[in-house]
């Protein structure tokens, strides 16, 4: 006689604050008979912290092992196993282990269901304050330049928001590569320690954010970008960034004000029209 399928459950585990994990989280860990985990350390202080005692059986299935541990956990789900997979923050799939288990357990008509949970995607995209009714995730880019800016040019013209995931070491290269892809005008977020202690999130465009990233960022990073516009932002030269300040300075505005209001006008960095400015400034004293 055939044994029924079991169930595999893909469980969201917080991306931070241990008090987001989902209610349902705790019974299924109590209660799977097989929990595969991205990180067995992690698992434990999640299931420490939770006050639960897992009751089946614990395996690792990360990156490194997860080709050769799938066959395994599909044959525990074919003899009707409920298999519960958690990674290490978020959901199991979205740029972590999960795809190829879900992908074998369909091919063999198991039945798959999820224990929804947070998301450093959709929460980074929220507090971003750009647009979010249509956005596409590009996960982790390529480490290596060259690759990482042709990725980013073949998404140029893309118009829904980009959200990507990226390391605290490579932050200021990518948000450089992604200035020259997309240009230093184009705004964006970065969202650091989502639901942590020291969550913080900084708005600006892209060029800015690079100048700031380079005095070096910690944590868990995820990077919002607004999608192209219509046309690109219309390219100034830096005679008429200063033509414009000046004419706001003439209305009654603070240089600091009219600068920033400019840059925003134009798509640029405030950093680019104050030094067009203080260019122009010297030109006309040596004239």
């Amino acid at each position: 006689m055939t044994a029924t399928p079991g169930t595999l459950v893909l469980a969201g585990t917080p991306i931070g604050d241990i008090e987001d994990a989902p209610p349902r989280l705790a019974k299924e860990l109590a209660t799977a008979d097989v929990i595969a985990a991205e990180d067995t350390r992690r698992l434990r202080r999640l299931t420490q912290a939770l006050g639960v005692q897992p009751a089946g059986r614990v395996v690792s299935y990360f990156e490194g092992n997860e080709s050769a541990r799938t066959p395994e956990l599909v044959e525990a789900l074919e003899g009707g196993a409920r298999v519960l997979l958690v990674t290490d923050a978020g959901m199991p799939s979205v740029s972590d282990p999960g795809y190829r288990l879900v992908a074998a357990a369909v091919e063999k008509d198991v039945r798959v269901t999820a224990v929804p949970g947070p998301s450093a995607v959709l929460t980074a995209l929220a507090l971003s304050g750009l647009p979010v009714d249509r956005f596409c995730f590009e996960g982790f880019l390529p480490r290596k330049a060259g690759e990482r800016l042709s990725r980013l040019r073949e998404v140029a013209e893309e118009r829904r928001t980009l959200v990507y995931f990226e390391a605290p070491h490579r932050l200021q290269a990518t948000l450089d590569a992604m200035a020259e892809a997309f240009g230093a005008g184009r705004r964006a977020a970065v969202c650091r320690e989502l639901t942590k202690t020291y969550e913080e999130v900084r708005r600006g465009p892209l060029g800015e954010l690079a100048e700031w990233a380079a005095e070096g960022v910690r944590g868990e990073i995820t990077v919002v970008v607004e999608g192209a516009g219509e046309k690109a932002a219309e390219e100034l030269d830096a005679t008429e960034l200063v033509r414009r300040v000046r004419v706001r300075e003439e209305a009654g505005e603070r240089r600091k004000e009219a600068i920033a209001a400019v840059a925003a006008e134009a798509g640029v960095p405030k950093r680019e029209v104050f030094d067009a400015v203080v260019a122009a400034k010297t030109a006309d004293r040596s004239a």
